[in-house]
């Protein structure tokens, strides 16, 4: 069964946290789809990357494709001022909302756990971990300092040194474990 995911890019985003997914999750077979927020498809990283995203948010909103049953997952990278533009957009913050409620794939890393997902009561009752500190804007939602946390279908990760592992809790929610250890075994994850 195949699977398909949006990676969502705003300007401003870590650039190890979106990359990574991206790869990984097309190692795995998995269908990546970027979709840059924004009047731009071109968005720049919070290093200077310029990365092209396939699509842009409002073309498939008004396509109608923005639509939480025909997706599998999110993947939301961190970074800043990333989370926050993904924050602003109204398209993506209801789409997420439409995915938490379906039961989806929810996938958010360093800022995007506190900046996009607290906001949208994503992570309430729930555990999560994000960027040291950033967890203190959060309640309601219990804290945990661990790398990557699993949560049903909500996994979240602190920063770009746990992007790897994060990918990989996608994969095998997703996939199994089969699959992830396939993908962490052929990247030297381990």
């Amino acid at each position: 069964m195949s699977r398909r995911v949006l990676v969502v890019l705003a300007e401003g985003f870590e650039d190890v946290e979106a990359i990574t997914p991206i790869d990984y999750l097309r190692r795995a077979g998995i269908e990546v789809v970027t979709a840059a927020v924004g009047a731009s498809s071109q968005v720049k990283s919070s290093r200077g990357t310029v990365v092209i995203a396939e699509q842009r948010i409002q073309e498939l909103a008004g396509r109608g494709a923005l639509v939480a049953s025909q997706w599998d997952g999110v993947v939301i990278p961190g970074g800043m001022p990333g989370s926050t533009n993904v924050a602003a957009s109204r398209e993506v913050q209801g789409f997420i909302k439409d995915m938490h409620h379906m039961g989806k794939v929810i996938a958010a890393i360093c800022a995007a756990p506190a900046v996009v997902l607290a906001p949208l009561g994503i992570l309430h009752n729930r555990r999560f971990t994000c960027y040291p500190g950033m967890e203190k804007q959060v309640t309601g939602a219990q804290w945990s300092g661990e790398r990557v946390v699993v949560d049903g279908t909500l996994i979240t990760s602190r920063a770009a040194g746990t992007a790897g592992e994060w990918a990989i809790a996608v994969i095998e929610k997703l996939l199994g474990p089969a699959d992830a250890r396939k993908v962490a075994e052929a990247v030297l994850l381990h």
